[in-house]
């Protein structure tokens, strides 16, 4: 299938989820242990507050281990507070010959940008072809506003806050995957991680609010399930921030609608506390980048 972008559900004439080649699920997971994390980098967290976002990584961590992930670390380094998000500023996946590829991401925030050079060292080490945005003007959030279709050789990515709709252009030739383009408009929303979780092949969870109306349709018109996750509770405890693992969610525990919204379609629910990464606006799945 030829890699190109779709913006609206008029452009999908001829395209079906069922063509795209299946890709392989991940194998393991990248980690890094949130020794130098604060919520902002203008915040000094007490020892109350290190020792409680450890006790939810640890969490975190034995959840995915215990769903068969194993989980490798990347070390944490001083003033990078925000790197133990791995998944920000990696997007992992394979090319259709087996190719492990890793796109950096490239922010607008000066703070952030230590965490793309420590993740390519990891990368290149760990055999991963690795990419980058060509332009250096371009922003791109990379796994915190772009996801795959579960099971598919099919990119979902957002623009409007914090990556640029031109950055999918390289993404859709890193991965000779087609990238389905996705608005944000709603400031409490501001990447995707934060509104929108495939969750299978046919479901999804969603901020309907966070879309502007042309990417709802195209949501609604790839997924026969869209669950819509209350407003007030996915800005508080981010349950699209989940991560699925073969047939299990790994979310947060606060996010108690939405996990009955999930269980309702066949999921298993496997909550979790990560009410200190919450303050810095993430979740169990900007907690662990996907290997292959």
């Amino acid at each position: 299938m030829k890699a190109r972008l779709y913006r609206s559900a008029e452009e999908l004439k001829g395209f079906s989820v069922k063509n795209c080649p299946t890709m392989p699920a991940p194998t393991s997971v990248l980690m890094c242990a949130p020794d130098h994390f604060a919520a902002s980098p203008d915040h000094v967290p007490s020892e109350p507050e290190r020792n409680k976002a450890r006790a939810e990584w640890d969490g975190v961590r034995a959840a995915f281990e215990a769903l068969g992930r194993p989980v490798k670390l990347l070390d944490a380094a001083p003033g990078l507070p925000h790197m133990t998000f791995t998944a920000t500023h990696s997007l992992t996946g394979v090319t259709p010959r087996m190719e492990k590829v890793c796109l950096l991401g490239q922010s607008r925030r000066p703070s952030r940008r230590g965490e793309a050079e420590r993740l390519e060292a990891w990368f290149r080490a760990a055999g991963y072809q690795v990419e980058k945005p060509r332009d250096p003007a371009l922003a791109f959030e990379a796994g915190a506003d772009c996801a795959w279709h579960p099971g598919r050789r099919l990119l979902w990515g957002a623009h409007g806050f914090r990556t640029d709709p031109e950055a999918y252009e390289p993404a859709a030739e890193a991965f000779e995957a087609p990238v389905l383009l996705l608005k944000l408009v709603n400031e409490r929303f501001m990447h995707l991680g934060t509104c929108f979780r495939p969750l299978t092949p046919e479901a999804v969870l969603i901020v309907p609010a966070a879309f502007d109306p042309v990417s709802l349709e195209l949501i609604l018109k790839i997924f026969p399930i869209v669950l819509a996750a209350d407003e007030r509770e996915a800005a508080s405890m981010m349950p699209c921030g989940a991560a699925v693992v073969d047939g299990t969610a790994v979310l947060e525990a606060g996010a108690t609608a939405s996990a009955g919204h999930l269980h309702a379609i066949g999921l298993v629910i496997k909550p979790v506390e990560t009410r200190e990464f919450l303050k810095a606006g993430a979740s169990v799945a900007a907690l662990a980048a996907n290997l292959y």
